[in-house]
């Protein structure tokens, strides 16, 4: 799911930056250090939409440099147990296979996929099903669901399901 919301950093800039452009200098160094991280709070920022307000500077001593509160908004992507995901397919093996849906990976055990499904081994890893008609391998596009969710500071992992209706394969 994606959300806008209103967040805070604090931004250190050298000197050197300091002049007529400091708000375009401040500006983009935010979107180069926030846009593409993860914060286990908020989720994936993908992108800053507006600076809000650049606080005073404090100058830190004995080097020079200064910090800045920034207020800014940004677009964040935080997925949720029990929500419906398109994925691409990034490896299959015999215990399931790994999808990516964004910057998020997901893992769906092959107990989480339909009893009709086999997996098939070979020069291309897939599940297949009895009739031939369903294949999953690599860089296919499957939807899936969101059945466990994982947060690190840093990174969120999911595991996922094709067994409900209208699920799997595109």
């Amino acid at each position: 799911m994606f959300f806008h919301m209103v967040l805070e950093r604090n931004m250190q800039l050298h000197p050197r930056y300091f002049g007529p452009h400091l708000h375009e200098k401040l500006t983009t160094k935010l979107v180069k250090d926030v846009e593409g991280t993860c914060s286990g709070k908020h989720g994936f920022v993908v992108a800053v939409t507006k600076v809000e307000s650049i606080g005073k500077g404090l100058i830190r001593e004995g080097t020079g440099f200064v910090t800045f509160p920034v207020k800014y908004q940004c677009v964040v992507f935080r997925p949720f147990r029990g929500e419906i995901l398109e994925a691409v397919v990034t490896l299959v093996n015999k215990m399931g296979f790994f999808a990516e849906a964004g910057p998020v990976n997901i893992f769906v055990s092959n107990h989480l996929i339909p009893d009709d499904m086999e997996f098939q081994s070979g020069d291309i890893p897939n599940y297949t099903t009895s009739d031939g008609s369903v294949k999953i391998q690599k860089d296919s596009e499957v939807r899936l669901k969101i059945i466990g969710v994982r947060v690190d500071a840093a990174e969120i992992f999911c595991i996922g399901t094709i067994k409900d209706d209208f699920l799997g394969r595109n």
